[in-house]
């Protein structure tokens, strides 16, 4: 440091720690004692000075306008990001640039400052995503702690996302390849292509191919020749294992005319179908089914006839924890089911899990999220029951443990079960991430094998904060406070983001749901995008000729001279 120089000291900690050590109750300068006293061989005798120190909670500005008039905002004064990605001032240089050329495109006053926001506006959200991510994990610093060393620093340098594991192995492949081999991945194995073992059930690799609706059942509820195809090609594509979409217990918990069921012999039939092909010929991977009830969210139109619409006839009664609409005047009123009648959907749930034991699926999830009807049971915007299985927390679980003991009953011991949870409403008054993490435990206790951890789509005036593996850090939370294994499911689109959250420990399993439907073959061509051709990703011996990426025309080809100097 330069005679007379200074450098700026921030010292974060949680606020029970602030609040344990006395400082809420000290003054500016007691507290600068007390860190220099913290830090003093870090500070080596230099002083540490105070100007205006307080204790201050970091917060994220956001404003739906930058401008008014002639005065524009810039930078901090627009739109913050925590200070543990270093992006202040490049924001604010960036934004004065941006401002300073529409300004010099743009005719007039007010189409240069809308074409200023449209330009910055996007690359800002983005930097702000990785800064709340950023300022999350230092928040919830202590749940890392027990992390071995390694697997914490790699955590720790990929915690804002915009460092992968690709990227720190570009820069330094020395310490990619000692945190794997600290986590014990083989050399030349990337981490996505680790088996991982679920009680009798060991996947070969970390992917899953996320349970998604397809609405292509016959109006019975039976799965047909779409179901046989569209999950088989899923089944060749690579994944360690293949879901179903929401497999209803009884007609009246479907959410159209055209889901799909697990309550007839014929149901039973068609699932085995799907399950013989699966182990026949994709040797290797597991095929799950997700079993649900839709609650008050049924009886609408395929997704693109209408989401969440009624149908235009043919309306079935909807039942629910409690009797309110889920769009008031827009979706029916459902019953609010009685004792008696919770005691019928316990049965229906066990009878649809000895059926799917029977048509050969090799692991069973109980669709607990996504505001269906156990959903319902545990969100306090939907559950206003004021019987035992309302109220508290532990009123709410009360339903939902009791399916799971059902099925868990019915379900072979050596087959594991997981449970999908909403672990945030994304509305004021809903379930949060204190009261996921009670939920999880709360399942683990009754012996779930792992969490599958979504969020929302529990109410339709949530305000979710979509991005990239935006659902990831509820997961995290779930799995490093209580230990208990989790599936992380939500804007999860590449291989990169899959061995960066696998390795850092933020996840056990990762599905996907889209990147399966735009590419069935996406773990396949994961493996040959990385030169892997190990137990992880093996291909079906028919397609074993088109394991390499092919080759592609060139495009680095020399241009043609066009003009004479």
């Amino acid at each position: 440091m330069p005679d007379g120089g200074a450098s700026t000291v921030i010292v974060e900690m949680r606020e029970e720690v602030w609040r344990a050590n006395g400082l809420d109750a000290q003054d500016e300068s007691a507290a600068a004692a007390w860190c220099a006293a913290l830090f003093a061989d870090t500070l080596g005798g230099r002083p540490l000075r105070t100007n205006n120190s307080s204790w201050i909670a970091f917060r994220t500005v956001v404003n739906e306008r930058w401008s008014h008039g002639r005065i524009v905002l810039l930078g901090d004064a627009a739109h913050t990001a925590h200070f543990s990605i270093g992006s202040g001032t490049k924001l604010a240089v960036e934004d004065a640039l941006a401002l300073a050329a529409c300004l010099r495109e743009q005719p007039a006053l007010p189409d240069a400052l809308a074409a200023y926001e449209a330009e910055r506006r996007p690359v800002v959200a983005s930097t702000q995503r990785a800064a709340r991510a950023s300022l999350a994990w230092f928040e919830d610093l202590a749940t890392y702690t027990d992390q071995p060393p390694h697997q914490f620093a790699f955590n720790l340098l990929t915690r804002s996302r915009r460092v992968t594991h690709d990227n720190l192995r570009l820069r330094d492949a020395g310490f990619t390849d000692a945190v794997a081999a600290a986590a014990g991945v083989p050399t030349g194995t990337p981490p996505m292509f680790t088996p991982f073992r679920l009680r009798g059930l060991t996947l070969r690799n970390r992917v899953v191919v996320s349970p998604m609706d397809m609405y292509a059942a016959d109006g019975d509820g039976t799965p047909g020749d779409f179901h046989l195809v569209h999950l088989g090609a899923r089944a060749l594509g690579g994944a360690g294992l293949v879901m179903t979409e929401m497999v209803c217990v009884s007609p009246e918990g479907r959410i159209t005319p055209a889901c799909t069921g697990l309550y007839a012999p014929q149901h039973e039939r068609a699932w085995r179908r799907v399950t013989d092909f699966v182990h026949a010929q994709a040797p290797g991977t597991a095929v799950g089914v997700q079993l649900g009830h839709s609650g008050r969210k049924g009886s609408t139109r395929r997704m693109w006839e209408g989401i969440d619409q009624p149908l235009p006839d043919g309306n079935w009664p909807l039942v629910a924890p409690s009797a309110l609409p889920y769009r008031p005047g827009v979706n029916q009123i459902p019953h609010a089911l009685t004792t008696a009648e919770l005691g019928l959907v316990r049965q229906q749930f066990a009878r649809s899990a000895a059926a799917a034991a029977r048509a050969g699926f090799d692991l069973l999830e109980l669709h607990c999220a996504h505001g269906y009807l156990l959903s319902g049971f545990l969100s306090p915007l939907t559950n206003r029951r004021t019987d035992a299985y309302g109220g508290s927390l532990a009123g709410r679980l009360r339903f939902p443990l009791e399916v799971f003991d059902a099925v868990r009953e019915e379900w072979p011991a050596d087959r594991p079960m997981t449970v999908r949870i909403s672990a945030t409403d994304w509305a004021d008054g809903g379930t949060t991430p204190d009261d996921a993490v009670a939920i999880a435990a709360a399942f683990a206790e009754h012996g779930a094998d792992a969490l599958d951890v979504s969020t929302g789509q529990v109410v339709p005036d949530e305000r979710p904060d979509f991005g990239r593996s935006y659902q990831t850090p509820y997961a995290d939370r779930i799995r490093n406070t209580l230990g208990v294994p989790v599936i992380a499911v939500g804007a999860i689109s590449s291989w990169d983001d899959v061995n960066s959250l696998i390795l850092a420990g933020r996840t056990d399993l990762c599905a996907l749901a889209r990147p399966h439907l735009y590419d069935p073959h996406w773990t396949l061509h994961a493996a040959a995008e990385q030169g892997y051709s190990g137990p992880g990703a093996p291909w079906p011996l028919p397609y074993q000729a088109g394991s390499r990426t092919p080759p592609t025309g060139r495009t680095d080809a020399p241009k043609p001279r066009l003009t004479l100097h």
